[in-house]
């Protein structure tokens, strides 16, 4: 039965999604399919001297080192209380207008992103914060939740983001010029979020009240307490982006940063770096064994060349290559509705990512490909970014998103219901942020051309 390699590559696929749909982690599923559907190709002698060297060959590069220390910045900015410093500035300058409150969620989820790098994490860090205000000032549940699972979002995009350097470590890309493209998108979602909210509350008055105004010493004391945060990204994006430092050495000042910020503000205890420590510890080791399983499934692809294979078929059957890129967005938003964004991209871009090289005139193509109108390098940072906004587009899409399931756990007063009905304003906003980077991918490629020239 399995002489047809093509045949073997499709039923693993076929056992790897059911494995994930029973629930069983993903890595440990990617692991069993590649190990076994190698054994089967080649033989168990192949997967067992695989198994000798893999997992250092893969994990004792330079780049994965930046990982630990990203995740480690945002379980200290958690301890360090980031999360309410950051809603009790942004409610300052925002809550006094109408819908103002949800409105200061999404600009503190926006600025907690730039130190967690976590979707899920930053929608429910900033979650746990700012529903009580939301509550106290008799904001609508489909508003207030809605709004804070569609803030969420912006953890996976905004700089520095873990599931970018993984894109990035995938197909071979720049992760300084990932973080350079990420901007610009990433600040185009928050202005999309609060103009969302801006015209819900005008079209639904009651929805978003409007709070009382902060006096100027409290004015002033919540700003104050704003800088570290904005100081801190200053320092470590400031620094990739003017190249004074790779992301690795970047990382390491920002654990720096939070550490020293949280010590002198007393909220960083002894217990609290080791809990943060533990937390690394344990999420890098889940990202690592995602990561083992699928090098053995790119193996293992590979050996049956199933993604080739697609890439040629797909080169064949008379489709524009745009509508062919629309067609694999479509499939990401519905597998982010299903399982975490680092799983997909592990699952997703090595099958898509050849089929977008082979539609854009092949790896080799120079200056403007055939397919796309540009350059693979260029390809690369524009899909990545592309890749990224469709999975938080999948984070926030019924019927399971996993953003909602997260506000929902902790807002248990209010209906699932109500808040899928809330985030459908700001699932139409991505959309048309989707559509604008779509037509104009110098939205994603102009800040890292003007930044590397």
């Amino acid at each position: 039965m399995f002489s047809d390699p093509i045949l073997l590559g499709s039923l693993g696929l076929v056992a790897l999604l059911i494995l994930i749909a029973l629930r069983m982690p993903i890595g440990y599923a990617m692991i069993l399919v590649g190990a076994g559907g190698l054994s089967l190709v080649t033989g168990p002698t192949l997967v067992l001297n695989q198994l000798k060297t893999l997992a250092y060959g893969q994990f004792a590069t330079y780049d994965l080192s930046v990982i630990p220390m990203f995740i480690l910045m945002g379980a200290l900015a958690t301890k360090a209380g980031f999360s309410q410093a950051l809603f009790r500035g942004t409610n300052a300058w925002f809550g006094w207008m109408r819908g103002g409150t949800a409105m200061a969620g999404i600009a503190a989820c926006a600025g907690f992103g730039a130190v967690s790098g976590s979707s899920l994490a930053t929608a429910s860090t900033m979650g746990k914060v700012a529903l009580p205000e939301l509550r106290r000032y008799n904001y609508s549940g489909a508003l207030a939740t809605g709004s804070l699972a569609a803030g969420g979002v912006l953890g996976i995009l905004i700089p520095p983001s873990v599931v970018l350097i993984i894109y990035a470590i995938l197909v071979e890309a720049n992760i300084v010029t990932l973080f350079m493209a990420a901007l610009i998108p990433g600040l185009l979602a928050v202005v999309f979020f609060l103009v969302t909210i801006a015209i819900y509350v005008t079209i639904v008055p009651e929805a978003g009240p409007a709070g009382g105004a902060a006096d100027r010493a409290e004015f002033r004391a919540a700003s104050i307490g704003v800088l570290p945060v904005l100081l801190i990204f200053a320092l470590v994006l400031g620094g990739i982006y003017g190249g004074l430092y790779n992301p690795t050495p970047a990382a390491a000042i920002g654990v720096f940063l939070v550490w020293l910020f949280g010590l002198i503000q007393g909220r960083i205890t002894w217990a609290g770096i080791r809990d943060s420590l533990i937390e690394t510890a344990s999420t890098t080791g889940m990202i690592f064994l995602i990561l083992l399983g699928a090098e053995l499934m790119k193996i293992f692809m590979s050996r049956v060349r199933l993604p080739q294979y697609t890439a040629e078929w797909i080169g064949t059957v008379g489709m524009e290559p745009f509508t062919i890129l629309l067609l694999l967005l479509l499939a990401l938003v519905l597998l982010g509705c299903m399982m975490d964004s680092l799983s997909m991209i592990l699952l997703v871009i090595p099958f898509f990512w050849p089929v977008l090289v082979t539609l854009n005139g092949g790896p080799m193509q120079g200056a403007e490909g055939s397919g796309f109108g540009m350059s693979t390098d260029d390809l690369k940072i524009w899909f990545g970014i592309l890749a990224l906004v469709v999975v938080e587009l999948g984070l926030i899409t019924p019927p399971v998103g996993m953003n909602v399931f997260v506000i929902s756990a902790l807002a248990k007063d209010v209906p699932m219901s109500e808040t899928f009905k809330g985030v459908m304003p700001f699932f139409l906003a991505e959309i048309v942020r989707v559509g604008l980077l779509l037509a104009f991918p110098a939205l994603v490629l102009w800040l890292p051309r003007v930044l590397s020239g």
